[in-house]
């Protein structure tokens, strides 16, 4: 597939995902070369990302996860170079990668989503008792700008709220509040303009957290996601719609959850979701149809400038 010609995977990076997006990286590299692509590491933590032109780069497969790679940092350096790169521009990058600012722009469109706080310092036990008072007693802590749970808490005291504030403020400096959330996660990956199948995941954690993702061997994925047929197309015309909103392009995944009464709520979008083994981005091409190999290829044929 020479139409492409010499391609970077940016992988590694600065961020608090480094390690897993090394491994999202060496996943995607692996199955480009497998389809007979030139395509190359590029870690731009260890080298200048002059290198992409000197070396005779033509496009780039972004597999950075978090910060300076997935929130539109890269993406507009990648744009000053005139290097076409996968995924969502800058604006949409930014968005998705802000918590706070993508439930604001869902909010305003009508779209449902948890009620929440913004929080900027560390909170007394006194100011954590009236926003747990505010948003029914139990809530979940997520710093604004943080992906693969980094930084996640859930609390329902005073004193583990305050802690849990204190330590998400050593990730970001805006931390989401949002009341809990009972009930059943599903994810719905975008590709190219149409939502793929749905999945349900389900982990004995208190909630999808890091080592649910990662490390667990006890979390469990359901694709089909056990939603009747009218029910996921529903989930599926709001994820797209959600992403699209968020000015998301080429490939993402929009997670959602249904509360125990029925009720839907957006949670995040994610422009560079996982690649790995564990990944569920790939889990759901496969059961589209499209294996590994295709899903790489597909992604890397939508790169623009």
């Amino acid at each position: 597939m020479h139409e492409f010609g010499k391609v970077a995977v940016l992988l590694g990076g600065r961020s608090a995902e480094r390690d897993v997006s090394l491994k999202s990286g060496a996943a995607v590299l692996k199955a480009l070369q497998e389809q007979g692509i030139d395509a190359h590491a590029f870690d731009p933590s260890e080298q200048p990302l002059q290198n992409l032109i000197d070396d005779g780069f033509e496009r780039v497969f972004i597999a950075l996860h978090g910060r300076g790679g997935e929130d539109g940092v890269m993406q507009g350096a990648l744009e000053w170079l005139g290097l076409p790169y996968t995924g969502s521009r800058v604006l949409g990058s930014a968005l998705a990668m802000d918590k706070i600012r993508s439930k604001q722009i869902w909010q305003t469109l009508e779209l449902p989503t948890a009620d929440y706080r913004i929080i900027s310092e560390p909170l007394s036990l006194q100011c954590a008792e009236q926003v747990l008072a505010q948003l029914d007693g139990k809530v979940m802590v997520k710093p604004a700008c943080e992906g693969s749970s980094i930084g996640m808490a859930k609390a329902e005291k005073p004193q583990e709220l305050a802690d849990a504030i204190a330590e998400a403020l050593k990730f970001d400096d805006k931390i989401l509040v949002e009341r809990w959330i009972q009930g059943q996660e599903y994810t719905v990956t975008i590709l190219n303009g149409r939502a793929l199948p749905a999945i349900r995941m389900q982990t004995p954690h208190e909630f999808y957290d890091y080592s649910a993702k990662y490390q667990s061997k006890s979390t469990e994925y359901f694709c089909p996601c056990g939603l009747p047929a009218e029910e996921e197309q529903a989930l599926k015309k709001h994820a797209l719609h959600a992403f699209e909103a968020l000015n998301g392009a080429g490939w993402g995944r929009v997670d959602a959850m249904k509360d125990d009464e029925g009720h839907w709520y957006l949670l995040e979008a994610n422009t560079v979701p996982g690649m790995t083994e564990k990944s569920l981005v790939p889990m759901s091409a496969k059961a589209e149809g499209i294996e590994f190999p295709q899903l790489v290829v597909q992604i890397l044929a939508a790169a623009t400038v």
